[in-house]
């Protein structure tokens, strides 16, 4: 089959299209064949090093496709379900063996391309918006990259919970998009201070959450504006790791919240997974919940696709096409 590695770390240019083995399934695992892979920011992670995996690897860890072969002891899914999972790698294939507690059946009418668009952003943005800070009617929040794959799923979901949204993009067309989303106010972080905007939005009050995947260029401002008890949610760092931080930093701006939390930590059970992901996939299903598959590539153009994710091209899902 064919699949994108890695074998030396680096840009975009170390992924390479090669053929290797079809996998075979193991005991507990299913095989699956890829209908997409989701792209994320966390593959440009694992491609430069910044998240360790032996290599070489295949890359990609969000699938869509129908399962061909199960392995001994599967009881969650069978030979021709269509299934979608995140959080294990090796999706950018034509093939991948998952194991079966990962893989969760989708709705009737959605693709393996609408579950390769929603499982890792859309379960990121619902755990976000309902766990990490359960948003309550009325509360303001900051969402960055509010144009992004996560950013145009949060900014619905927290419109659902009733709250009300301040996003940051970088351009007028991704403004359209945020506010389309749902976002009730939009800040232009090339044009505008963020930090005085919200402030200036929210009477100098400040937000009680802000949802933060850009990391090192907004990670101080950010803090700046968090209400006292505020939540900072950095689940990202697109523009590079934040540097350490003095806790004292968190008590003198307002006995701050600081957390970094992860997908893997709010899906660790099954029943977890699936009541997240039910919930997503549901809301899809029904109309609730507008998914944005902005580009899909080819297999093939792996490297193209990291270009576009890194330069800020891209608004929404960007999918690759085996």
């Amino acid at each position: 089959m064919k699949a994108i590695r890695v074998k030396t770390l680096g840009g975009p240019e170390v992924l390479t299209l090669e053929d290797i083995p079809d996998p075979k399934p193991g005991p507990g695992e299913a095989v699956v064949k890829l209908e997409a892979a989701g792209l994320n920011y966390i593959d440009v992670y694992y491609r430069t090093g910044l998240y360790k995996a032996q290599l070489p690897i295949t890359l990609g860890v969000e699938g869509g496709g129908v399962v061909t072969e199960v392995g001994p002891n599967v009881a969650e899914v069978k030979a021709g379900d269509r299934v979608a999972y995140s959080g294990v790698l090796g999706s950018y294939a034509q093939f991948a063996a998952v194991p079966a507690a990962r893989l969760v059946k989708l709705p009737e009418g959605l693709d393996g391309k609408a579950g390769a668009a929603a499982m890792l952003q859309g379960m990121t943005a619902h755990y976000l918006s309902h766990a990490t800070y359960p948003l309550k009617p009325g509360d303001w929040c900051l969402v960055h990259a509010a144009a992004g794959g996560v950013g145009l799923l949060l900014c619905q979901m927290a419109k659902m919970r009733g709250a009300r949204v301040i996003g940051t993009v970088s351009t007028e067309a991704k403004a359209k998009l945020a506010r389309e989303a749902g976002a009730d106010e939009v800040i232009l972080y090339t044009t505008q201070d963020f930090e005085a905007e919200v402030k200036r939005i929210t009477g100098g009050a400040g937000v009680p959450v802000v949802y933060d995947s850009v990391g090192k260029t907004t990670f101080d401002k950010s803090l700046n504006c968090l209400a006292p008890r505020g939540v900072m949610a950095l689940y990202g760092q697109s523009s590079g790791p934040v540097p350490p931080l003095d806790p004292a930093i968190l008590n003198q701006k307002g006995s701050l919240f600081l957390t970094r939390p992860s997908l893997v930590h709010h899906t660790a059970t099954r029943e977890e997974l699936l009541q997240r992901s039910g919930e997503v996939l549901g809301w899809i299903k029904a109309g609730k919940l507008k998914l944005r598959i902005d580009l899909t590539l080819p297999l093939a153009q792996a490297a193209d696709a990291h270009r576009q994710l890194e330069g800020r091209q891209t608004t929404g899902k960007v999918l690759l096409i085996p």
